[in-house]
């Protein structure tokens, strides 16, 4: 009994000839082949090809319409079947056009009167370099796929590192560097703090809390993308994004002047959409820091400098619903913008400074 991985193959039989046919199909039984389909001229052979699986074609050379070179030039020229194998059998007197079936991709080559054992070499030679050429293609389309599904998965990791980490960044560790960091020499700084927040806590599941929250702060971070800030990050119910980094921009103190004024106006429609009644108040402080990412297993890009406790000291110690900054970001937007007199606070590291609330735009 023959292997039971060429036994399911099926092998077409052309010749125009219905006596030589049924001589093959009774050889090709003889070897242990079942799955065995005919064709009484070329045409026809194109036709069954074309509307059934074959895996192997015994193809005579001399037929009336359409002779075993038309055939072989057709399917070879088609991409589609160009790589089934053709065993071309033929007399003697047709030498040259066999040779000409050869260079254009049969096989192999039978002569008539064809030699059983010849037959049966011929035809396990040509199903097995068939059954490896599968082999090849099925791990090839595995390598395809596994290809496929790992682009699929560094993409979801770019994706997700860009959510954490500004581009700029995320590309200088896609390429190996290790020690990101960098100084700013102007920059602004925006923190904000949820005023009722620890209340509603108390009277909302948590689930519900969290995604509340997340409503909230996606509508910041939104705002955020279209002005051209980085959102630096989020603790508990504060928001902290900065203007001119890792892009340094002249206009960074206006568009956080912008972004601060937008994150009163997106908790009006949150409060309204969400029959709540949550206030915040803003700080803001203009100045150089140093930013960088820090982290082994989960990166963080974060700011250091006293510029960035100035901004937060601004935020802890504005008046509910109101937006106050520093005096080097009053002097930055005086021009564009409407401040009202803040007063003198206390500032850890500067003593006494005055500070300004921004109303809006002049």
């Amino acid at each position: 009994m023959i292997d039971s991985t060429f036994s399911a193959f099926n092998i077409l039989v052309v010749d125009d000839s219905r006596t030589l046919r049924k001589i093959l199909i009774r050889e090709l039984n003889t070897l242990g082949f079942n799955n065995i389909l005919e064709a009484a001229d070329g045409l026809e052979a194109i036709e069954v090809v074309r509307s059934k699986a074959v895996d192997l074609m015994l193809l005579d050379m001399e037929m009336p319409e359409l002779d075993g070179l038309g055939v072989l030039s057709e399917l070879k020229a088609d991409p589609v079947y160009k790589s089934l194998p053709i065993i071309v059998i033929s007399g003697a007197e047709q030498f040259e056009k066999t040779i000409k079936c050869i260079e254009i991709g049969a096989e192999d080559y039978l002569p008539k009167p064809f030699d059983p054992i010849l037959l049966r070499a011929r035809i396990f030679s040509s199903l097995e370099k068939k059954h490896l050429r599968d082999l090849d293609r099925q791990h090839l389309e595995m390598l395809n796929q596994e290809k496929q599904l790992l682009e699929v998965e560094q993409m979801k990791t770019e994706k997700l590192m860009l959510n954490i980490l500004p581009k700029p960044i995320a590309e200088r560790l896609k390429k190996g560097e290790k020690n990101i960091s960098g100084s700013y020499p102007d920059v602004t700084i925006l923190f904000s703090d949820l005023v009722g927040f620890t209340k509603m806590s108390s009277t909302t599941t948590p689930t519900n809390l969290v995604k509340l929250l997340n409503d909230l702060f996606t509508r910041f971070d939104i705002r955020a993308e279209k002005l051209g800030l980085e959102k630096i990050k989020t603790i508990g119910d504060a928001y902290m994004a900065v203007g001119g980094i890792p892009i340094p921009r002249s206009d960074h103190a206006e568009i956080c002047a912008d972004m601060a004024i937008g994150m009163f106006e997106d908790l009006t429609n949150f409060n309204q959409e969400n029959n709540a009644e949550l206030n915040m108040r803003i700080g803001m402080n203009s100045g150089p820091v140093v930013a960088g990412v820090i982290g082994f297993t989960k990166f963080s890009y974060d700011l250091w400098g006293n510029t960035v406790n100035v901004a937060s000291r601004m935020e802890s110690t504005s008046l509910h619903g109101r937006i106050q900054v520093s005096p080097a970001t009053y002097e930055a937007l005086k021009d564009i913008f409407i401040f009202e007199d803040g007063g003198l606070m206390e500032c850890k590291g500067l003593g006494e400074i005055r500070t300004h609330l921004l109303v809006g735009r002049s």
